[in-house]
């Protein structure tokens, strides 16, 4: 088996997070351009932006014999799922109102950072997680190719 892995870029997370860290940044910055100190406290926005912006603004899926893992962004928010635990893969749409990001959904918990195309995993335990990809068919082939291949997953 080959591994799989992708990077979907969040372009509107990116263009929206960007925007509101550049004019936060500028409002507080401001009264140094009228010869007044620079109110920190207000940077504080711009900061948090900053920092949403380097948690979310892409999500990497990789998959091997041995398990589906994603992160967001630089890594820091990351999880996996063993190959021998899924039960079943599909293709699904997302819901708008289930937005970006982590989000808890019936049944379970939606990982995505743009669009509506999703995988579903439906674990052996009847869990469901959702993984957002710009790629759903080729995802959805990758991990039925890994868990045909596992080393672990029963015949």
């Amino acid at each position: 088996m080959n591994e799989y892995e992708h990077t979907q870029p969040g372009t509107l997370v990116r263009v929206v997070l960007g925007s509101v860290t550049v004019i936060a940044s500028f409002a507080a910055c401001y009264p140094v351009l009228q010869g007044r100190e620079p109110e920190l406290p207000a940077l504080i926005p711009a900061a948090i932006m900053m920092l949403c912006l380097a948690l979310f603004h892409s999500l990497t899926v990789r998959v091997n014999n041995n398990d589906v893992s994603i992160f967001f962004g630089a890594g820091l928010i990351r999880t996996s799922f063993l190959i021998e635990e899924i039960r079943r893969v599909s293709t699904v749409r997302t819901h708008w109102y289930h937005g970006w990001g982590i989000k808890k959904i019936w049944g379970g918990w939606l990982y995505n950072v743009s669009g509506f195309d999703a995988v579903q995993l439906e674990m052996q335990n009847g869990r469901i997680y959702q993984i957002g990809t710009d790629e759903p068919q080729l995802l959805q082939a990758a991990v039925i190719d890994a868990m045909r291949h596992s080393p672990l997953r029963p015949s």
